[in-house]
């Protein structure tokens, strides 16, 4: 059955095929701030200094908005989405981006509705600025050494894992292109499936660590690939 099948998507050049910080950085002129800060500032706390920079120039929630709506998404990954989640599957986003930016890009593309969770960094709206918090705080924090500090994507998928204990037998897929897709995917077990991004850092970690990768691997290219394969996967196990 469908319902059995959980599919969780990393977001930047996965389910979007650019990444949705640096398109903000490069679109909103921020380029610049961000090489003089870039190496002071873990990732996600260099990301909520860049939305500080831009409420100080006088940019709004709304501007930041509209330059996220051109995030280009491949139309046959929103159609598979669509299949996917009619067919009952159950969707999820585990990203290391953010909430805001998420939602504004799913919405617009008019799939945000087909997740039922996104696993990512919260964002709040502080004096009329966007302000991106850690998934998981420092002062407790995870003991991973594949994942950053501030969210493991292998515990996401446990915490998955132990949901599904309870009720009937379920397949995840898990899909990805970076390194901290890794983690997630050694956490699978046999049945499930990992779909890594042909020649990006999670395809070259499971080529070198395939001995400890119990799902079955299928890999893609680009967007029309993901889809295909994903759609072929879904109507397999059903």
């Amino acid at each position: 059955m469908a319902g059995d099948i959980v599919i969780i998507f990393d977001f930047d050049r996965t389910l979007i095929d650019d990444d949705s910080d640096q398109w903000v950085l490069t679109n909103m002129d921020l380029t610049d701030h961000f090489n003089q800060l870039r190496d002071t500032l873990p990732w996600n706390s260099l990301m909520d200094a860049m939305l500080k920079e831009l409420y100080l120039r006088g940019k709004t929630v709304q501007d930041i908005a509209e330059c996220l709506k051109s995030v280009p998404l491949h139309p046959h990954i929103i159609a598979a989405i669509r299949s996917a989640h009619a067919l009952g599957c159950d969707l999820k986003v585990a990203s290391d981006s953010n909430s805001f930016y998420i939602k504004t890009i799913l919405e617009h593309h008019g799939i945000y509705s087909c997740f039922s969770e996104i696993i990512t960094n919260p964002v709040s709206t502080d004096g009329g600025r966007l302000r991106i918090f850690p998934y998981q705080d420092a002062s407790s924090p995870h003991g991973c050494d594949l994942c950053p500090p501030n969210l493991c994507k292998g515990g996401v998928i446990k915490q998955i894992q132990a949901s599904m204990l309870d009720g009937p037998s379920k397949r995840l897929i898990y899909i990805g292109d970076g390194k901290n897709d890794l983690c997630p995917t050694l956490t699978l077990v046999e049945g499930d499936f990992v779909m890594p991004r042909k020649n990006y850092s999670l395809w070259k970690h499971i080529l070198k660590n395939l001995r400890l990768v119990k799902a079955k691997v299928c890999e893609w290219n680009d967007g029309a690939d993901l889809a295909r394969i994903l759609i072929e996967l879904v109507n397999m196990l059903r």
